[in-house]
Protein backbone atom coordinates (compact mmCIF):
# COMPACT_ATOMS: atom_id res chain seq x y z
CA UNK A 1 0.00 0.00 0.00
CA UNK A 2 1.41 3.21 -1.05
CA UNK A 3 1.40 5.95 1.89
CA UNK A 4 2.99 9.82 1.77
CA UNK A 5 4.72 11.74 4.34
CA UNK A 6 4.92 15.10 3.30
CA UNK A 7 7.50 17.70 4.83
CA UNK A 8 9.26 21.04 4.92
CA UNK A 9 6.04 22.87 5.84
CA UNK A 10 6.42 26.31 8.56
CA UNK A 11 5.55 30.10 8.71
CA UNK A 12 7.39 32.61 6.19
CA UNK A 13 6.93 36.41 5.53
CA UNK A 14 6.11 36.77 2.12
CA UNK A 15 8.35 36.46 -0.59
CA UNK A 16 10.00 33.94 1.50
CA UNK A 17 10.83 30.72 0.34
CA UNK A 18 10.39 27.08 1.82
CA UNK A 19 11.36 23.72 -0.21
CA UNK A 20 8.72 20.40 0.77
CA UNK A 21 9.36 16.97 0.58
CA UNK A 22 7.23 14.09 0.05
CA UNK A 23 8.25 10.21 0.48
CA UNK A 24 6.77 7.86 -0.77
CA UNK A 25 6.23 4.21 0.85
CA UNK A 26 5.19 1.26 -1.47
CA UNK A 27 5.47 1.36 -5.61
CA UNK A 28 4.41 3.22 -7.58
CA UNK A 29 3.71 2.80 -11.61
CA UNK A 30 6.11 4.07 -13.32
CA UNK A 31 3.26 5.41 -15.48
CA UNK A 32 1.49 7.29 -12.88
CA UNK A 33 3.00 11.51 -12.52
CA UNK A 34 3.30 12.62 -9.16
CA UNK A 35 2.32 16.12 -8.13
CA UNK A 36 1.78 18.64 -5.05
CA UNK A 37 -1.98 19.56 -3.86
CA UNK A 38 -3.37 22.09 -1.49
CA UNK A 39 -5.93 22.84 0.39
CA UNK A 40 -6.36 26.90 1.83
CA UNK A 41 -8.66 27.60 4.95
CA UNK A 42 -11.98 27.09 3.47
CA UNK A 43 -11.12 26.48 -0.02
CA UNK A 44 -11.11 22.46 -1.88
CA UNK A 45 -7.77 21.21 -2.58
CA UNK A 46 -6.20 21.98 -5.78
CA UNK A 47 -3.66 20.69 -7.62
CA UNK A 48 -0.03 22.92 -7.44
CA UNK A 49 2.14 21.24 -9.69
CA UNK A 50 2.53 17.90 -11.53
CA UNK A 51 5.12 15.85 -13.71
CA UNK A 52 3.78 15.30 -17.15
CA UNK A 53 4.54 12.51 -20.15
CA UNK A 54 8.51 12.59 -20.12
CA UNK A 55 10.32 14.80 -18.33
CA UNK A 56 7.62 17.95 -19.05
CA UNK A 57 6.06 19.85 -15.32
CA UNK A 58 2.60 21.86 -15.54
CA UNK A 59 1.82 24.40 -12.55
CA UNK A 60 -1.24 26.10 -11.55
CA UNK A 61 -1.07 30.11 -13.01
CA UNK A 62 -1.27 31.02 -9.57
CA UNK A 63 2.32 29.85 -8.89
CA UNK A 64 3.98 29.22 -12.01
CA UNK A 65 7.51 31.14 -11.88
CA UNK A 66 7.60 30.97 -8.48
CA UNK A 67 7.22 27.26 -7.87
CA UNK A 68 9.16 24.32 -9.27
CA UNK A 69 8.58 20.45 -8.84
CA UNK A 70 11.08 18.54 -8.69
CA UNK A 71 12.11 14.55 -8.12
CA UNK A 72 14.84 11.95 -6.86
CA UNK A 73 13.77 8.53 -8.41
CA UNK A 74 16.75 6.64 -6.51
CA UNK A 75 14.84 8.24 -3.16
CA UNK A 76 11.44 7.56 -4.17
CA UNK A 77 10.96 11.56 -3.28
CA UNK A 78 9.55 14.66 -4.86
CA UNK A 79 9.94 18.01 -3.78
CA UNK A 80 8.31 21.61 -4.45
CA UNK A 81 10.68 24.49 -4.23
CA UNK A 82 8.50 27.53 -3.12
CA UNK A 83 9.84 30.95 -3.92
CA UNK A 84 8.32 34.43 -3.62
CA UNK A 85 5.40 33.11 -1.59
CA UNK A 86 2.43 35.13 -1.43
CA UNK A 87 -0.33 35.07 1.74
CA UNK A 88 -2.58 33.48 -0.96
CA UNK A 89 0.01 30.44 -0.41
CA UNK A 90 -1.23 29.74 2.64
CA UNK A 91 -2.09 26.09 3.19
CA UNK A 92 -2.01 22.86 3.51
CA UNK A 93 -0.17 21.31 0.98
CA UNK A 94 0.01 17.19 -0.20
CA UNK A 95 1.79 15.00 -2.39
CA UNK A 96 -0.27 12.26 -4.68
CA UNK A 97 -0.11 11.26 -8.03
CA UNK A 98 -1.96 13.44 -10.45
CA UNK A 99 -5.24 11.61 -10.58
CA UNK A 100 -5.32 11.43 -6.50
CA UNK A 101 -5.18 7.47 -6.93
CA UNK A 102 -4.00 7.19 -3.54
CA UNK A 103 -5.00 8.06 -0.17
CA UNK A 104 -4.07 11.32 1.58
CA UNK A 105 -1.24 11.83 3.69
CA UNK A 106 -1.16 14.68 6.58
CA UNK A 107 0.11 16.86 4.04
CA UNK A 108 2.42 20.21 6.05
CA UNK A 109 1.21 23.63 6.34
CA UNK A 110 2.56 26.52 5.27
CA UNK A 111 1.45 29.36 6.35
CA UNK A 112 2.50 33.12 4.71
CA UNK A 113 2.11 36.49 7.13
CA UNK A 114 3.88 39.16 7.72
Amino acid sequence: QVQFVESGGGSVEPGGSLRLSCAASGSIPWFYSMAWFRQGPGKQRELVASFTGGSGTNYADSVKGRFTISRDNTKNTVSLQMNSLKPEDTAVYYCNTDGARYGWGQGTQVTVSS
